[in-house]
């Protein structure tokens, strides 16, 4: 049995460092398996600033089952759904065995369609970590164990938890990877998504955008593409019956697609049962701020300083703007530089606008 600093070691080492394909899962597998022994691994991170995913990472996990359970988060009755992230009450929920979930050994109908739909994949057990503290969600881990093999337990689910922090740190680290030299922006594209989930048409723009952000392109895992269309168009779905969900706006760090994306997808009719038009464009400027803020672990009012230093106005005028002094601007101005790793507002403004 490890120990949790071991876990820290290996996650702090690889904090900021480039990774291709589904290698960060990898890594954080290998990094968790002596503290929490498991057969699979899925990471992925949430835009922090709207709650919907924006990047993620397989391992040992089948892709397949991954289509299925986003099936049962976005439209199905998951009692512990990635898209009711930020509703979630506890950090931890188990599934299999006598534990049920959250270590309680109740049986929900939603409790047994997860069972039931992890066992058509070769599962036996799964255990959902959700990474979130003060400044929101940044994601979820989700482990599993095969068929027959031993559930996971509450003592599992306390190693888990301890986790959290870790694993928070490692997405925002790769989120915040500096983006290396940038080509030409693309002009926005559209795709329309069928009911199937299958792509039926693309402007000009929306197939340069395809190859652009490619697999064969070396970044993004290779089931990336048929999962991530699937999510965004199911998230549309659930946001227009519950707008309280999620929005369905993603925002894809530069190591994860090779450049900020940003991915909004729309029902184009009232009851979300027909096609669904997703909208890909460079996440830059005032598309990025709120997401760029969080990233980088901003205070309220200091996002409201970015955006004002985005938008031209000197301190004094953004002393006026939000009535305190000129002080208290320049201290928050250098908490925004010391934050995003910039020396000053030219740095700032070509780190939103690349």
């Amino acid at each position: 049995m490890g120990d949790v600093d071991g876990v820290a070691r290996c996650l702090e080492a690889a904090v900021g460092e480039r990774f291709v394909r589904d290698e960060l899962a990898a890594l954080v597998s290998q990094a968790v398996t002596p503290w929490v022994a498991h057969d699979g691994l899925r990471l992925f991170g949430t835009n922090p600033a709207t709650g919907a995913v924006s990047f993620g990472f397989l391992h040992d996990f089948s892709p397949d089952l991954v289509q299925a359970q986003l099936h049962d988060a976005y439209l199905g009755d998951d009692p512990f759904s990635p898209a009711d992230i930020t509703r979630h009450p506890m950090p931890v929920a188990l599934f299999g065995g006598s534990n049920g979930s959250n270590g309680n050994s109740r049986s929900t109908p939603g409790h047994r369609h997860v069972l039931s739909t992890l066992a058509a994949h070769g599962a036996g057990s799964e255990a959902r970590l959700l990474l979130r503290d003060r400044h929101g969600a940044w994601g979820l881990l989700a482990l599993l164990r095969e068929s027959g093999g031993r559930p996971f337990d509450g003592e599992d689910a306390a190693r888990l938890a301890q986790l959290s922090p870790l694993l928070i740190t490692l997405l925002r680290g790769y989120a915040t990877t500096a983006p290396p030299p940038g080509g030409a922006h693309l002009p926005a594209g559209v795709a329309i998504v069928g009911a199937d989930h299958q792509i039926r048409s693309l402007t000009p723009e929306a197939r340069a955008w395809m190859r652009e952000i490619s697999p064969e392109r070396g970044l993004a895992p290779r089931w990336m593409p048929q999962v991530s269309m699937r999510e965004i168009s199911l998230a549309a779905r659930r946001h227009l019956a519950d707008p309280g969900a999620p929005r369905p706006l993603a925002c894809s760090p530069t190591a994860y697609l090779g450049r900020r994306v940003a991915v909004h997808a729309q029902p184009l009719d009232e009851h979300g049962e027909g096609d669904v038009a997703v909208l890909f464009q460079e996440a830059t400027g005032t598309l990025l701020l709120s997401t760029f803020a969080a990233w980088h672990g901003l205070t309220a009012r200091e996002s409201l300083v970015l955006r004002h230093l985005y938008s031209g106005a000197a301190p004094k005028q953004i002393a006026r703007g939000l009535e305190v002094s000129p002080h208290t601007v320049n201290a928050h101005v250098k908490a925004v530089f010391r934050k995003t790793g910039v020396s000053g507002r030219d740095e700032l403004l070509a780190a939103l606008d690349s």
